[in-house]
């Protein structure tokens, strides 16, 4: 099943080795990565490898980060989507193994209502498509825009944690929940 979404203003699809200058132009900018822990990449081969890691969320777990482009444009503005986080290696506040909502916008795409346009077509495949019971989402408590982006699609906060040393600020929304 190729993943494939469609919103008022944006299409969702899977990521495809077209789209490494996409990825190179979105994850080597600084202003992207203020509230990532400031690693952007400097490399094509760094972002050939990221959508390496997409397409292998695809096949094995039939969801992933999806490539986002504006429909009046076609313009590529980032990515939105589901992904399971796995094992030690991607705990997260104590969590392993937890469906997590995550987008990420070039600033020229940034307070158009592009990041929760996207996000609620995701949770609405994540809850109604794939029946999952609770989807997670966390970001840096200084990034105002995202933790707003959070509670706007509906997720309910649970706690602060650390990421890498920074503070952060954990997310949850139940199915039972979803829509009300």
């Amino acid at each position: 099943m190729k993943l494939y979404l469609e919103t008022e203003r944006l299409i969702l699809k899977e990521f495809t080795d077209n789209d490494i200058t996409n990825i190179f132009e979105l994850d080597s900018n600084e202003e992207v990565h203020e509230y990532l822990g400031k690693k952007t990449i400097s490399t094509y081969k760094q972002a050939e490898e990221i959508i390496h890691f997409f397409k292998k969320q695809y096949q094995e777990n039939g969801i992933g980060r999806l490539a986002t482009f504006e429909k009046k444009s076609g313009n590529f503005i980032g990515w939105s989507g589901l992904k399971l986080n796995k094992g030690e290696k991607e705990s997260l506040n104590g969590f392993q193994n937890f469906i997590d909502i995550g987008y990420r916008l070039l600033p020229s795409f940034w307070r158009k209502g592009y990041a929760s346009e996207s996000a609620f077509a995701c949770l609405d495949f994540g809850f109604k498509k794939l029946n999952y019971d609770i989807i997670y989402g966390a970001a840096e408590t200084a990034n105002i825009g995202s933790n707003k982006i959070l509670q706007k699609i509906g997720l309910q906060y649970v706690n602060d944690f650390k990421v890498d040393g920074t503070d952060a600020k954990w997310y949850k929304l139940q199915k039972v929940d979803y829509g009300k």
